[in-house]
């Protein structure tokens, strides 16, 4: 199939959701609200790659970031309503993995 006939929307979240990470970075989120130091301990991944799939996923409306001024600043990491809705897609992959790989 030539690129010009694939869905463009398709094509933009398959390019988003098929970076290093992201579906991972998802995937922790679905288990609730975290702080980046949760998800970059439970990740092997670098602090600096992480930021910025997060910074992506904000961008595209999947991710909320809330930053809570306190003494020491607290910022924690949330799945939007949209973010959520890939739970049953996530699910399913998970889930195919464990047949096929």
């Amino acid at each position: 199939m030539t690129e010009n006939k694939l869905c463009p929307r398709l094509a933009k979240a398959m390019e988003l959701l098929g970076k290093r990470w992201t579906i991972l970075i998802i995937h922790q989120l679905l288990e609730g609200t975290k702080r980046f130091n949760e998800i970059e301990s439970a990740l092997p991944i670098s602090g600096r790659l992480l930021s910025e799939r997060l910074k992506e996923l904000e961008k595209e409306g999947i991710v909320e970031r809330k930053v809570h001024a306190e003494s020491a600043v607290r910022i924690e990491y949330t799945l939007t309503e949209k973010g959520q809705s890939l739970m049953n897609t996530i699910q399913e992959i998970e889930k195919w993995s464990q047949t096929w790989l």
